[in-house]
């Protein structure tokens, strides 16, 4: 049998409080659709599968949450992972203009689920993001201004140095835009919540029941260590813990490792001068610091990642010179905790939605825009295997492309390729 992991020693497990438990899958058991995956894809999908009548059994390796659903910074963004720009050379303008509202809805989605179901994460309003360089703030003016004029979006503004000086401390930031229509939230509780709604459906969640073999004959077969689950179709909502369990879409994602600090509870004062108005923060480099207060008025930051299978021995050491880069005058506030996750990212970094065959579905590599963009995609889920996949084949029609060399020679090029960006954020302006 293999050995089960409960949540890592994070701020969000600490704080989240009682989880919902569920038992491990013994024997075997049916479902029109079976999901392997407990985050946010795959309870999303569970719900909107529920929701319109089906029977749903979700397999979890771990606990609910226990991936990168559980531990990110917990940004809820607007729009899609790449920017418009780019998003219309790739597909047009009129596809692009589709995939920004499709990003509004999920964001709005975020927002139904959390008021509807009364679950309670520490929903905020807002987004700073700021340029840690001079041509950075071009950029963003720019994008503002595209916004504005050409997706007639109203609620980002740009902030040149002094109006970002009244809403953050934060050194080094040439301006900045900030997106009213963002959000951000306390991701564990989120899923936990999540959780508990696709229950009160009618779900059946096996915790500690990992997906270690499925087969596609006259059904579906999914095969746990002591079980095994018949199914009409399959959802894969594993993203960057896929590993081994679908060969042919496992090169189209890299899984790469993030971490976050969790500061003691700073004061008033210092919180104030973090973020003014309880915004979430992030800055332009590549390698992209991003963070935000906690209910309690902890700093959570997220800083630095890698890309072996192995976190840094001490992730406290390893964050903190990013945290204090930027916040000098945090120099002797403690650090409590400090945790790392997996994420699964793509080539140009927009999601890669598919099928394998007719009855197996998945989405993955939602390169840190995974709070909306996987809530979403689990709602697009369940209306592509309902029949409705015009929205699903949207995302699709984004063209993803398989890392170099497949899952055996991606990771060198892509470190190759990340220690350059990396170089990249420290030269130049």
């Amino acid at each position: 049998m293999p050995a089960f992991a409960e949540h890592v020693d994070s701020w969000y497990a600490a704080s989240a409080g009682a989880a919902p438990s569920y038992t491990s899958l013994k024997g075997g058991t049916d479902a029109d659709v079976c999901i392997i995956g407990a985050g946010y894809t795959g309870l999303s999908s569970a719900i909107h599968l529920a929701e319109r009548g089906y029977k749903v059994v979700v397999l979890e390796a771990n606990r609910v949450g226990w991936g990168a659903s559980g531990r990110n910074g917990g940004h809820v963004g607007t729009g899609q992972r790449a920017d418009q720009s780019s998003l219309e050379k790739w597909v047009g303008r009129e596809t692009a203009g589709n995939l920004w509202q499709l990003g509004l809805d999920a964001v709005d989605l975020v927002c139904e689920l959390v008021e509807t179901h009364h679950i309670d994460c520490e929903l905020g309003v807002g987004n700073l993001h700021m340029a840690a360089k001079a041509s950075h703030a071009l950029d963003l003016e720019h994008e503002v201004n595209q916004l504005t004029r050409d997706y007639g979006y109203t609620k980002a503004s740009y902030l040149n140095r002094e109006e970002l000086a009244e809403l953050t401390s934060a050194s080094g930031m040439h301006g900045g835009m900030l997106d009213m229509g963002a959000r951000h939230l306390h991701p564990l509780k989120y899923t936990h919540g999540l959780a508990r709604v696709a229950s009160s459906l009618g779900v059946t969640i096996y915790e500690q029941s990992p997906a270690v073999k499925w087969r596609d004959n006259s059904q579906l077969q999914i095969n746990t260590p002591q079980g095994s689950v018949t199914a009409k179709a399959l959802v894969l909502a594993c993203n960057g813990y896929l590993g081994k369990l679908a060969p042919t879409i496992a090169g189209n994602i890299m899984p790469i490792n993030n971490f976050v600090v969790a500061t003691e509870p700073l004061s008033p004062e210092q919180q104030r001068a973090v973020t003014r108005d309880n915004h979430s923060l992030s800055d332009s480099l590549f390698v992209i610091n991003y963070w935000k207060l906690s209910g309690d008025g902890r700093l959570l930051f997220g800083g630095g990642e890698n890309y072996t299978s192995r976190f840094p021995k001490d992730i406290k050491g390893f964050v903190r010179p990013y945290m204090l880069n930027i916040y000098p005058e945090l120099t002797d506030v403690k650090i409590d905790y400090g945790w790392g996750g997996t994420l699964g990212i793509t080539m140009n970094r927009m999601p890669d939605f598919g099928r394998i065959g007719s009855r197996i579905f998945y989405a993955q590599g939602f390169s840190g825009h995974g709070v909306p963009t996987a809530t979403m995609a689990g709602k697009l889920l369940a209306a592509a295997i309902d029949g409705d996949s015009e929205k699903f084949n949207l995302m699709a029609l984004v063209p993803t492309h398989r890392f170099p060399g497949g899952t055996l020679l991606r990771w060198p090029g892509l470190v190759a390729g990340m220690l350059y960006y990396s170089l990249l954020d420290k030269l130049g302006s």
